[in-house]
């Protein structure tokens, strides 16, 4: 079984879109779980209209808002596919992409989570990716470490994954794919499928990464001090983690001192040398 996951809260119009994009899969799914996370639009009308059209069984869950990371977990627990699949409510598939994807994890029944390259919009016109932002495949926990270079919307992945590496961070307001994808890096191969299949639109004030562009590396240095802290690394990802960890610190700390907030400056710059020092490291 196949079960597809969408978060979404006030994006009816665009959810919209998501979904026909899921109702147009020529693998469909075998169920699909929206979660509206809080919304105050048309979202609710839009989801009773659309259970009405859906070619498999779509549950409707709704909370008040939590963000991504709750929305999806409250869909996992509820899942009942052997594989899960995610879409944010505004990216969009191409038709083959459950077909595709189901059959190439298929092919590598050893790999727990297989992700798919995207096709980048932004204000309605195509943009070409940059070459850092090209998905990698096999060991890419040093890929990882800089960004997140797994699409949310392009993943597939066992039910098992969840079991073995637990949820999403529901403390994280973004960059909780960061984080999780950093957990899974460290242990598990990734599966690239290198075709096109989730068509992305960015651009908008209303994006994750808009709303909280200026401080996302204060989450992301949040993921790397608890993965240290787990103790599950290796030493060479020990040591690749923290040298990530002292250029995010050194970045985002030296940018707090340009701004005004020294104390917060300080507490970054520091924080590298005070990881090594509980954990036992020596400063390279």
């Amino acid at each position: 079984m196949i079960s597809v996951i969408i978060p979404s809260h006030n994006r009816a119009r665009m959810l919209a879109a998501a979904l026909a994009s899921v109702f147009a899969q020529t693998r469909r799914p075998d169920e699909i779980l929206v979660v509206d996370d809080g919304s105050s639009d048309e979202t609710p009308e839009l989801l009773t209209r659309m259970q009405k059209e859906a070619p498999c069984p779509l549950l409707v869950l709704r909370q008040d808002n939590r963000g991504a990371a709750a929305a999806r977990n409250a869909a996992i627990v509820r899942a009942r596919g052997d594989l899960l699949c995610f879409l944010d409510s505004d990216d969009r598939w191409e038709k083959r992409k459950l077909a595709l994807q189901e059959q190439a994890m298929e092919q590598a029944p050893d790999h727990l989570v297989s992700h798919t390259r995207e096709i980048w919009y932004r204000r309605g016109k195509r943009v070409n990716q940059k070459k850092k932002h090209e998905p990698p495949g096999g060991e890419i926990f040093a890929a990882c470490l800089r960004m997140c270079v797994v699409g949310m919307s392009t993943v597939m992945v066992r039910s098992g994954l969840f079991e073995r590496y637990g949820l999403f961070d529901e403390s994280l307001v973004c960059c909780e794919d960061y984080d999780l994808w950093l957990r899974v890096a460290c242990r598990e191969r990734f599966l690239l499928v290198p075709e096109a299949l989730t068509i992305k639109d960015g651009g908008r004030p209303d994006q994750l990464s808009v709303l909280h562009r200026q401080g996302m590396d204060r989450y992301r240095i949040r993921a790397l001090v608890k993965l240290l802290d787990s103790g599950v690394l290796h030493p060479a990802q020990m040591r690749l983690a923290v040298a990530e960890l002292e250029r995010k610190c050194t970045i985002y700390g030296r940018g707090c001192m340009k701004h005004g907030k020294e104390q917060e400056g300080r507490h970054y710059l520091a924080l590298t040398d005070e990881v090594r020092r509980r954990l036992g490291l020596k400063e390279e």
